[in-house]
């Protein structure tokens, strides 16, 4: 039998490489009632416009039909329809090489070539919890679950600052937010010496506030590459103070010391220097003026910082009924715990709320829903906070209380099988090679750092959407599909074959919960 992953975008290029010179043609399939009768469509129109008025050639049906290749999937026929032209795959040979390596489909496949180290730098962790902003909040979970997917993907990735406020730690904890607290700070004396010796001289009669060390012109070199980057044209001259250059000083240890613990990957060089590694700074959009500052004042004070900076800008939350701005971190997330709990309340008695089991479980719900919300939405984008109750129930199918409800489904189908397993009415589950995919006949239903310019996109959006979409289509599978079927040896093959699917399932949920730092529920 044929070994390897296989891949969507193999497929598809070695369909759109059958059809010959030109641009691509087909798409996967995901509606329901179309996954019926196919897995890929070429449209017709797109197959007249590369072929014209005639027919598709018949050596482009046999390639197509012929089709292989590593990550290629097999295919058992390919036709001509009213929509176009449209194939399908072996589904049984697909489900067996697909359910049998699940892990293998649940990581990420990490680059061959090393790949630059990432400084992710999220200023907004300098302030207290309770001068924490709902924007700077956004900031936060977009730089924890950045931080996590790159790491996933076999980056190496290193976390400024390190959280100094006393209070600020055990906050982090409740939102399942994994980011160093202080250790000593970084000697700034260096950049002292810089700094007094590129004062820029003062007006007469001009005094400077207290604190402040002096002010150095950052002009010259918006002219000279910021303008061009994307730097705001305004920025002039920045006063400079000893908190300014310890946060420098900071980011400078982060660059040139990379700790021994860091999540070591292959992917990076072992000589790999400054020039291979990018800085991001995750900002909130209020932010982002000040950090320009910050970037330009690096390059004056220290000729080795790193060229490659960049700003991944949160857009503004907004707060129906009320100025997100009234409302502060800790208190958005206390209303959320108390949403939660009263629906729990609701549901199960009150006498929950003494339960540590439950306790538990309410944090981890107050969790999935507050980063399903700050995290469904492009982080540039604007986001609409509307603090109803609407957002902790699981009969919506769009907030992370949808998503830990129906884990906590999976994890009950799981728990119900070893119960009958146990009690001898199951036997055990079978190899996976042994199992027959053919009786599945009723399922079918990243960072971007290289572009020019100052700012970096980062799609942080698509876990928790994917995630969404998939605790929606197992739900209909589950409302649907009745798995636990009764205890006759005629009926275990289809069933373990759906429980096979299934524990795919649930990996693949877990995976995708784990990169947004929230830990599996087995009931709810």
């Amino acid at each position: 039998m044929a070994t390897g992953r296989l891949g969507v975008g193999e497929t598809l290029g070695a369909l759109n490489a059958a059809l010959g010179p030109g641009g691509p043609v087909w798409f996967k399939e995901t509606r329901a009632r179309h996954l019926r009768v196919r897995d890929f469509l070429a449209p017709r129109q797109a197959l007249r416009a590369r072929f014209g008025d005639e027919q598709v050639p018949e050596h482009v049906f046999h390639a197509v039909a012929s089709l292989q290749g590593p990550g290629v999937a097999p295919v058992l026929r390919c036709a001509p329809t009213p929509a176009g032209l449209a194939l399908q795959l072996q589904r049984p040979a697909v489900f067996q090489r697909v359910l049998g390596s699940v892990a293998s489909y649940a990581t990420p496949t990490r680059p061959a070539s090393p790949g630059p180290r990432v400084v992710l730098h999220c200023p907004a962790l300098r302030c207290s919890p309770d001068a924490l902003r709902l924007s700077q909040l956004r900031a936060v979970l977009v730089a924890d679950h950045l931080a996590r997917t790159l790491r996933t993907q076999g980056m190496c990735v290193h976390l400024v600052p390190a959280v100094r406020d006393p209070h600020m730690p055990t906050f982090l904890q409740k939102l399942r937010v994994d980011w160093p607290t202080a250790s000593a700070r970084a000697s700034t004396e260096t950049l002292k010496s810089r700094v007094l010796a590129e004062l820029t001289s003062l007006h007469d009669g001009e005094t400077l506030p207290p604190g402040v060390l002096g002010r150095l012109c950052l002009k010259d070199l918006v002219e000279e590459q910021g303008h061009r980057a994307g730097y705001d044209p305004s920025v002039d001259n920045c006063l400079v103070t000893e908190d300014l250059l310890s946060v420098l000083a900071e980011l400078q240890e982060a660059v040139q010391h990379w700790p021994e613990d860091n999540h070591q990957s292959l992917t990076v060089a072992p000589d790999a220097g400054v020039d291979s590694c990018i800085v991001v700074h995750v900002v909130s959009c209020e932010e982002e003026f000040q950090q320009q500052k910050l970037d330009l004042l690096w390059w004056k004070l220290d000729d080795q910082a790193p060229l490659r900076q960049k700003h991944l800008v949160c857009g503004p939350v907004k707060v129906a009924g009320a100025p997100g701005t009234l409302m502060t971190a800790p208190e958005y997330y206390e209303s959320r715990h108390t949403q939660v709990c009263k629906a729990s309340a609701l549901k199960h008695g009150g006498s929950l709320a003494q339960d540590p089991a439950w306790i538990e479980i309410f944090g981890v719900l107050s969790v999935a829903t507050i980063k399903f919300e700050m995290l469904s939405t492009a982080p540039q984008s604007q986001l609409h906070l509307a603090l109803t109750d609407s957002n902790i129930s699981t009969k919506g199918t769009k907030s992370g209380t949808f998503v830990m409800y129906n884990c906590a489904r999976l994890a009950t189908l799981f728990e119900g099988y070893k119960r009958c397993m146990e009690q001898g009415l199951y036997p055990t589950f079978p190899p996976v090679s042994s199992l027959d995919f053919s009786l599945l006949q009723d399922e079918t239903a990243v960072l971007t750092c290289v572009s020019p310019g100052l700012r970096v996109t980062a799609h942080t959006e698509m876990v928790c959407k994917f995630l969404i979409q998939l605790s929606m289509d197992f739900s209909s599978y589950y409302n649907r599909i009745h798995v636990l079927g009764e205890p006759r040896p005629h009926l275990f093959g289809q069933m373990f074959a759906r429980l096979q699917l299934l524990k795919a399932v649930r990996e693949i949920l877990h995976t995708g919960l784990a990169m947004l730092g929230i830990p599996p529920l087995n009931h709810i």
